[in-house]
């Protein structure tokens, strides 16, 4: 008998999206540009809402968003912003669906201002994943000193949705923090990925 797979708790006992999502995705180091903006269209959607309510909705998100591709995004215009608004799809909260469009503007400011957003975002825990040690779900914290400084420094270029409870858990995704438990069968393999 193969013995069984010790996940993260909050992985558990939910749908195989969400397990596959932490199986495969969350805390791998993300470098590409466009999966970096994925990620802050998906994380800036959840807030006040579940992740599995976003993971259910994300091919909508991924269809209706260009492919997350933020200079297409960018140039959405306030009728394809009504638009948008009428397609359950997606989470049709007005500011939610405006502030990816300007978020989007934001990003290509950034990407032009130093080359990769990729990069200046990784910038703010100098280039490689922070390697936690947490032993419980519940000693992983909602923010860090380096999501207070990055979400600062976003909302100062002009981004919305970046709070740092939000901004940590992008960390999280993207693998710029590695909070899986370390009894967790994925915690040893994301902490090689550093």
């Amino acid at each position: 008998m193969s013995k069984s797979i010790t996940r993260c708790r909050w992985a558990e006992g939910v749908s195989l999206d969400y397990i596959r999502y932490h199986d495969e995705e969350w805390g791998v180091p993300v470098h590409d540009d466009q999966i970096q903006f994925e990620f802050l269209i998906l994380e800036g959607a959840q807030a006040g809402l579940s992740w599995s309510t976003i993971l259910n909705k994300r091919a909508g998100y991924k269809k209706l968003f260009a492919d997350f591709d933020p200079q297409k995004v960018a140039r959405f215009t306030k009728k394809r912003v009504e638009k948008l608004l009428l397609d359950p799809a997606i989470v049709r909260n007005r500011l939610k669906v405006e502030s990816t469009v300007s978020n989007a503007r934001a990003f290509l400011k950034v990407q032009e201002e130093t080359g990769s957003f990729s990069d200046y975002i990784w910038g703010f825990v100098d280039g490689k994943p922070v390697q936690n040690n947490f032993k419980r779900d519940r000693d992983v914290p909602a923010t860090s000193p380096e999501s207070d400084a990055l979400s600062k420094d976003l909302k100062k270029r002009g981004f919305r949705f970046v709070g740092s409870t939000i901004i940590y858990a992008h960390m999280q995704a993207t693998g710029m923090v590695n909070d899986h438990v370390t009894g967790c069968f994925r915690h040893l393999p994301c902490a090689k990925m550093g």
